[in-house]
């Protein structure tokens, strides 16, 4: 079925679906399509190489399609029909019903960090582990008898369930920490991974790129003040300094990242409890390199104008 392509031939509850650009409801911004299409080229590599057919991504997106559009594309706050969803998302009515009938998915993902990264962050963020530069504190092993801090108890103050030598062993082996003859436990917090479990990992993974897709799509949409979505890009480099970059990257990202996480850490403590602590925040950085020829051209991004 095709929409008609004059705006003014639809109801005024329709209307409001659609932009009022130049664009018909059939002809959505070449820009945008272009943009979607390069952005979700890794992500089907990934998926791929996971297992995920189309026919599994194609009812994922079904069922995104009408989650979304019940949720967000509300016209002066009527209750949503099943064939005003069917409208705006292309999804067949029956399946729009079937779906908003059915219980929203549960997944075993934790919503919460993991207890390595909750360490972590303490570590790194708690002006009880820091020294009078900032930096991270060498840790005794153990507890000293005048209570002061340790590795021991940075464990406990996370989890009391977790024996601090396997927390020890396991940073020791991944090469996060160091111990020396006397005892002292040193952090190479530049040699932090979150997780190599495969649901944390994909949890991680999830929750970054969409907090970066929906910054970018906020700021895309020109919807309040753009939030903060910035990048570095030169070409025609050598793999030399390529690689130089990614260093440098690394350290002043690490620095980034270890500043927010303090200033975030304090205003935790200081919101906790409060009727309004209701929000979350996301930052981060990220590097990317590749060679021109791993690039799609623009015969391909233009193949994916076509409908």
């Amino acid at each position: 079925m095709k929409f008609p392509n004059q705006l003014e031939s639809l109801d005024s509850e329709t209307k409001m679906a659609y932009p009022t650009g130049p664009e018909s409801p059939n002809e959505p911004p070449k820009s945008v399509v272009k943009a979607v299409s390069r952005l979700l080229r890794p992500l089907v590599g990934l998926l791929i190489s996971k297992g995920i057919t189309y026919p599994q991504l194609s009812n994922i997106l079904k069922s995104l399609y009408v989650d979304s559009a019940d949720e967000n594309f509300h016209v002066d706050r009527k209750r949503q029909t099943d064939s005003r969803i069917s409208l705006i998302t292309g999804v067949h009515r029956k399946d729009v019903k079937r779906l908003r009938s059915e219980t929203p998915e549960t997944t075993a993902t934790p919503s919460t960090p993991s207890i390595g990264a909750q360490l972590m962050g303490l570590w790194l963020g708690s002006s009880d582990y820091l020294d009078d530069e900032g930096s991270p504190l060498a840790l005794p092993r153990s507890k000293p008898q005048d209570g002061a801090v340790s590795f021991e108890g940075l464990v406990e103050s996370v989890s009391k369930d977790l024996r601090p030598r396997t927390v020890l062993d396991e940073w020791l082996r991944l090469g996060l920490v160091t111990v020396d003859k006397d005892n002292i436990v040193r952090l190479n917090s530049a040699a932090f991974v979150p997780d190599t479990d495969l649901d944390q990992l994909a949890h991680y993974f999830g929750r970054n790129s969409h907090d970066h897709i929906a910054a970018a799509a906020h700021n895309l949409l020109g919807k309040d003040t753009p939030y903060l979505e910035r990048s570095v890009f030169y070409d025609g480099l050598t793999p030399q300094s390529v690689d130089e970059l990614h260093d440098l990257a690394r350290d002043v990202g690490m620095e980034a990242l270890v500043t927010v996480n303090k200033a975030a850490l304090d205003k935790a403590e200081q919101d906790e409890g409060k009727d309004d602590a209701k929000q979350r925040m996301n930052f981060g950085v990220y590097f990317y390199d590749t060679d021109h020829a791993d690039e799609p051209t623009e015969e391909d991004e233009e193949s994916g104008d076509e409908s």
